[in-house]
């Protein structure tokens, strides 16, 4: 049954009138304020402006804001003791997987300052790829306050194709809180993921000898 126009206009004609009732509520709000009112909110303000770009700054000097490969298992433990959240991508020369990766992840170091973007070839980390169960490259690891909370293995969690988007791989990243994320975190953006990709669990993590599995096709 459709529903006729009229009533259709009057429910359009009532939330408009909900709305700038809402904005004149609020317009009332600031004309009531006095001068030292407004002098008060425009310090608030200003000191959180100033103390977002201190903590900015802290973060920069960590080695923030960029995509950067370490050397060694020793500098791992030295970066991931020196910030809250952390993403470090376990890759292998060979991988062609990995090339792709890096070019996501370079973009969002820069757009996520508050999480530290690290590479690590995983042949030069022994010690390490055992410790946190990594089998397949590449891997992802998601630390926050130093602990292992999430992997992202492979593409599996991306749609399972080369081509997912970096909105697809910062969706991911929010999902397991390492990042802020002001999207939608109950679902993936639009068209970049297929039905049936699971998000990797860390307690699923299981490594088999030394060897590597590769996520890539072209190895």
């Amino acid at each position: 049954m459709a529903i006729p126009v009229e009533i259709i206009s009057k429910v359009i004609e009532q939330t408009a009138k909900v709305v700038d009732e809402q904005v004149e509520a609020q317009l009332s709000k600031l004309n009531e304020m006095d001068d030292d009112d407004l002098e008060r909110l425009k310090e608030r303000r200003l000191e959180a402006l100033k103390k977002a770009q201190k903590q900015k700054q802290e973060w920069l000097s960590k080695g923030h804001g960029e995509y950067r490969e370490i050397a060694s298992e020793r500098d791992f433990f030295g970066e991931v003791k020196e910030s809250k959240n952390v993403v470090c991508h376990f890759y292998r020369n060979s991988t062609f997987r990995c090339k792709i990766l890096d070019k996501h992840l370079a973009i969002l170091a820069k757009k996520h300052v508050e999480t530290k973007f690290l590479k690590l070839n995983a042949e030069k980390a022994p010690f390490l790829t055992e410790r946190l169960r990594i089998k397949v490259i590449p891997t992802l690891a998601l630390l926050l306050d130093g602990k292992t909370k999430d992997y992202v293995v492979g593409f599996t969690d991306l749609g399972n194709t080369d081509e997912f988007s970096t909105e697809m791989l910062e969706w991911r990243l929010g999902c397991a809180d390492v990042i802020n994320y002001s999207g939608n975190l109950m679902e993936p953006p639009t068209g970049t993921h297929k039905s049936g990709a699971k998000i990797t669990k860390v307690e699923k993590k299981t490594i088999r000898g030394r060897g590597y599995d590769s996520d890539s096709e072209d190895d």
